[in-house]
């Protein structure tokens, strides 16, 4: 496959923080890449080298072969850039906002009301772009970095903020945007999202990567994959230890909130056994490793969101 996008050994440091410390990853031409992490991950950072917002310290960046810095005009005309905040003018509508933002790429007004319709904003043309909710806004924001037909686009955080049902709308519009061929680069602390999107992810903490690789192969790679959890109160925690060994559990650890009492076990099914037999599966969930375990399993630390 071609590379969209290389980096090699980037660093940027702010006074006394390394923000990004020694990043290299490469993403496929087609690729929907995610760089996942808690807030001071240095993800931002790294999407604002990529883009040529920010000039590295140290290292190499390319897209298509390009250095994005200093800027260079052609290379601007092939990307689109969602920030992780904007601002949009408060004497625009939402229609005006986006034909200014085509105008910038010499497109006609016809391109940016398609754009508008392509993501759901046609009957919103006439409101303020500031009057419009978080999802209506981040969806206007997207289409002003899409209005000119990028090849790559970035987006930084789209979904941070909004419910749930406002996300998923917006993941909707992101896979379909990727399935036109084009390469997407997301940044985002929730591992849900990657998990569903994202065809490779590389976590990052403290301005560096940890592991690169599809989502479903680092969670493959979990040692303890499934967590078993019922209702807290059922069994004495001080009690379990003996119950698991004689179920024949050695790999089990355990954790009570006082809501949930949690398995976390690669042999679940000897702790389900046990826990039938003792009529104790009141609130029973099972569930498989996710991204979250994988950060918490690569950290070694509560995950900051």
């Amino acid at each position: 496959m071609t590379a969209a996008i290389v980096a090699d050994g980037v660093r940027k440091k702010y006074g006394d923080i390394q923000a990004v410390d020694g990043v290299s990853l490469r993403v496929e031409a087609g690729e929907f890449y995610g760089i996942l992490g808690p807030n001071g991950a240095g993800k931002t950072t790294t999407l604002e080298i990529m883009e040529g917002v920010r000039e590295p310290d140290e290292g190499r960046i390319e897209l298509f072969g390009k250095s994005p810095w200093p800027r260079d005009l052609a290379l601007l005309n092939r990307i689109g850039v969602q920030f992780q905040s904007s601002s949009f003018l408060d004497k625009l509508t939402t229609r005006e906002t986006i034909r200014l933002f085509a105008s910038f790429y010499r497109l006609g007004t016809r391109r940016a009301d398609e754009m508008l319709e392509r993501v759901g904003l046609t009957e919103f043309g006439k409101v303020p772009a500031d009057k419009l909710s978080g999802g209506q806004a981040q969806r206007l924001s997207i289409a002003c970095g899409l209005v000119h037909s990028p090849e790559i686009v970035f987006l930084d955080e789209p979904t941070a903020g909004l419910d749930p049902q406002a996300r998923r709308n917006l993941w909707d519009l992101l896979r379909q945007v990727n399935e036109e061929g084009r390469t997407v680069v997301l940044t985002t602390h929730y591992m849900d999202e990657a998990e569903l999107l994202c065809d490779r992810v590389s976590v990052m903490e403290r301005g560096t990567v940890l592991k690169t690789g599809s989502p479903a192969a680092l969670i493959r790679e979990l040692e303890d994959s499934v967590r078993v959890s019922v209702e807290s109160g059922l069994i004495n925690e001080e009690e379990l230890p003996k119950l698991l060994a004689a179920a024949g559990v050695a790999d089990a650890s355990v954790e009570d909130d006082g809501v949930s009492l949690s398995i976390t076990t690669r042999t679940p099914g000897p702790v389900l056994s046990m826990l039938a037999d003792r009529g104790s599966l009141r609130g029973l969930a099972v569930r498989g490793g996710t991204l979250e375990d994988v950060f918490l399993q690569l950290t070694g630390r509560e995950y900051r969101a």
